[in-house]
């Protein structure tokens, strides 16, 4: 009988997507964004924006002294602009003196107030409050100290130069919220929450919907000078599995889903990830990078001697084609990873310094390999988790056809982790998602001091080299120039070829066809101040 569930489905939706584009709501149904999060929301306070789902909501209602643009540019917010001092330790930000706080009975006269840089000073210190408990305190740890100067001067001082710093702000744990509002709702402020945002909190029926309503003070205006948002309110309902969000999606009741689920995704896309027909004419499909790359790691330190031989795992990297694992395994999402360790989407990123498809130089090197040890059948093992299996299984499949033996160990997540951390994995699968949008962060993986289990390098790559331009990329304020020395760090590391790059995810999106100015972002961030829906 379940062989016969998924071509019905397939059926039903394509009905209901031909037959939907008539439908009509209320009249004012196009002013309205509906969208469904899976997940659930677990706080509306930024303190605790940890998961993709509190943050896509907590965005909507806060902001912080910067925002992070759909390049990863950092751009003005409730900060009209800054200054960094020479020696990269003090931020001045200079406020806007036109933002305010949505309205609330607490602030009294006018039921909203200004914001303060002393807004900012409150925010911050919550935020490094254990008390308060915030996952995101971490943000704070290359600060020694912040201070409002006076209404509008807000300083911040680091204990040591770090350029990603302006990312780490953009993120909403930094977002600014009212004290007297905080202090009066205490714990409850995560279900009453009171910010600066585009849309203000309207009513929340937890594990039901949750609705919030246009801020007509919003402070931002778009290129022609209208005000945002465009949209009169957001609605978002928590169906709990993705198969029922894409059957309300296909039946219009809501205007976007994000991501592929197996439940699916061989329904919507073709294998080279286009849309299938009967959903062209009702859905856009918005795909860019994501921040988050998938590789395959070589414990530099390991003993085995295919493991220690440059010229093999130069092979390994060449040896079997990316483009088509991404079109049978991924439907066409994702791209192949010809670049370095720095994904598509992130400044530094360069897609010449990788290794590409080349399976004859890939025999050639195992040749090379067994003259050069006297190992006539070279193995390795590649250690996995039952999720990634298929890609580890193609790999095994194409490498034995350039003359290595793969043998593949599917081990528990947790287990793996543990392993991965203390040396134990020779070879093993892993990927890597941003903490914050810049380069620093992926290359944080291969500097010396940061080996493994008290670091993040699992590799145990090492050279003088590249940690003497580690060390310098810190005291570099210009972007440019940082993107520059990136590209070159990222591309030391790959002419020893430590890690075997898979592919760089990617976001995708499918929005209902009037909808417009959603867009797409590589931390895959929503933000919907600019989006606009036609009438059907």
């Amino acid at each position: 009988m379940k062989k016969h569930v998924k071509p019905i489905l397939v059926s039903i939706l394509g009905l209901i997507l031909l037959s939907c584009g008539n439908e009509t709501t209320t009249k004012k149904d196009y002013l309205v964004f509906k969208y469904n999060e899976h997940k659930n929301i677990g706080s509306l306070d930024p303190a605790f924006a940890k998961d993709n789902a509190d943050i896509w909501a907590i965005n909507q209602l806060f902001n912080g002294l910067v925002q992070m643009d759909e390049h990863l540019n950092v751009q003005p917010c409730i900060a009209k602009d800054w200054t960094i001092s020479e020696d990269a330790l003090t931020y001045s930000f200079s406020l806007r003196q036109d933002v305010k706080f949505h309205k609330h009975k607490r602030f009294e006269k006018d039921s909203t107030r200004t914001v303060l840089a002393s807004d900012f000073e409150y925010s911050l210190n919550r935020l490094l409050d254990k008390k308060i408990a915030s996952p995101g305190r971490w943000t704070l740890n290359k600060v020694d100290s912040f201070e409002a100067i006076n209404d509008s001067l807000f300083l911040i001082r680091l204990k040591q130069p770090f350029p990603a710093f302006l990312g780490l702000l953009t993120m909403k744990y930094c977002s600014v919220v009212p004290k007297e509002i905080v202090e009066d709702y205490n714990n409850d402020f995560r279900s009453n929450p009171i910010g600066t945002g585009p849309f203000k909190f309207k009513r929340w029926e937890e594990n039901l919907k949750l609705v919030f309503r246009r801020n007509n003070n919003y402070f931002e205006i778009d290129d022609t000078g209208r005000k945002l948002p465009y949209l009169e309110a957001v609605a978002i309902t928590f169906l709990p599995d993705k198969q029922s969000e894409f059957l309300q999606f296909a039946q219009g009741n809501i205007d976007f889903v994000s991501g592929l689920d197996a439940s699916y995704k061989d329904d919507i896309l073709t294998a080279n990830g286009k849309l299938r027909e009967h959903y062209a004419k009702d859905v856009n499909m918005i795909r860019g990078p994501y921040l988050n790359t998938e590789y395959l790691a070589f414990f530099m330190d390991s003993k085995v001697t295919e493991i220690q031989s440059k010229t093999l795992r130069q092979a390994i990297n060449h040896g079997f084609d990316k483009q088509k694992m991404m079109t049978y395994l991924r439907n066409g999402i994702g791209i192949p990873a010809y670049g370095g360790f720095i994904p598509k989407g992130l400044p530094g990123y360069n897609d010449s310094i990788g290794f590409t498809y080349q399976p004859e130089k890939a025999k050639r090197l195992v040749q090379q390999f067994i003259r050069e040890t006297g190992i006539s059948n070279p193995q390795i093992t590649i250690t996995t988790t039952s999720n990634y299996l298929s890609f580890c299984e193609y790999i095994q499949r194409e490498l034995q056809k350039i003359g290595i033996t793969v043998n593949v160990d599917v081990i528990p997540a947790a287990t793996l982790k543990d392993a991965k951390a203390n040396g134990k994995l020779d070879l093993f699968r892993a990927s890597w998602v941003a903490d914050y949008p810049d380069a620093q962060n992926y290359l944080s993986l291969y500097s010396s001091k940061n080996f493994a289990p008290n670091g993040p390098n699992y590799t145990h790559f090492k050279s003088e080299q590249f940690d003497t331009w580690y060390q310098e990329a810190f005291t570099i304020t210009n972007p440019k120039q940082r993107e520059t020395l990136y590209t070159k760090m990222d591309s030391l590391v790959m002419a020893s070829a430590p890690i075997v790059p898979l592919f760089y995810d990617e976001v995708i999106r499918f929005t209902r066809k009037n909808v417009n100015g959603l867009g797409i972002n590589p931390i895959n961030l929503l933000d919907l101040k600019r989006v606009k829906k036609d009438k059907n």
